[in-house]
């Protein structure tokens, strides 16, 4: 039987993972998946993820690469091993691509989504998917502060302090601060787009942003943390459960 190659889309509330990648003497969204293959494909079945999510941090368009030589057919595979996996995680899509296909190489764009609450009461039956902060947000002095961060720069000082990366410039092509008034509050929404992040670079980016937000930095300050190529310049990070890996793109 010929080998076929098979890009999976893979949706997970990341809660109660140690983060996408396999590491002993932790839950993580790579091995509870790889088991849910070799259950169904066999003891050599194994998943390659195109973005190593931190542990805690959710997804709605993680992507994943298998080889099989099974007989099941591509448009049955994402119920096949949905079916196989916990009530937190599921395959939205499954399809066929050629084998030179590269996961990770070949990204084009990712989005991720940050979401925040502000309100007198923390809203408990979301509070695992969102950062609760209990104070006023001026959302747009955020925004015009998140589209000083569009374009191709260096962006060492939101990468993790510690760890020094050999290239730490990244292409934003979009960064937008928006917000939905509710009953008791207001839900805040952070989208990052771009050609590939740092490690930490969205929660840190948040967290600088949430700092111009309550009247601690205007938005002229950042492009003096840019500048400064240093991790202590810009905010605090933010906490994980509100982030969200929402799509990859690919080219074609």
């Amino acid at each position: 039987m010929a080998l076929r190659n098979v890009k999976l889309t893979i949706a997970y509330d990341g809660s109660d993972y140690h983060g996408w990648q396999i590491q002993p003497g932790f839950r993580t969204v790579q091995e509870v998946l790889r088991d849910a293959l070799r259950d169904l494909l066999g003891p050599r079945a194994r998943v390659c993820g195109a973005s190593r999510t931190d542990a805690g941090v959710s997804a709605l368009g993680q992507v994943g690469l298998i080889q099989i030589d099974s007989p099941i057919p591509t448009e049955n595979l994402a119920k096949a091993i949905t079916d196989r996996l916990p009530e937190d995680m599921a395959i939205v899509k499954a399809e066929d691509v050629p084998m030179g296909f590269d996961v990770i190489g070949d990204v084009t764009g990712k989005l991720y989504r940050y979401t925040i609450f502000c309100g007198p009461v923390r809203p408990v039956l979301h509070i695992r998917r969102c950062w609760y902060v209990p104070a006023e947000l001026d959302v747009p002095a955020m925004n015009d502060a998140a589209g000083l961060l569009v374009g191709k720069k260096d962006f060492k000082s939101f990468a993790r302090r510690g760890r020094s990366a050999e290239d730490s410039v990244r292409t934003i092509f979009r960064c937008e601060v928006t917000e939905q008034p509710t009953d008791g509050g207001r839900w805040v929404y952070v989208d990052v787009e771009g050609d590939g992040f740092l490690y930490n670079m969205v929660r840190n980016i948040v967290g600088t942003l949430v700092e111009v937000g309550v009247g601690r930095w205007p938005p002229a300050k950042i492009p003096e943390i840019l500048e400064a190529h240093d991790r202590r310049a810009a905010g605090p990070i933010a906490p994980p459960n509100g982030l969200c890996l929402m799509w990859i793109k690919y080219d074609g």
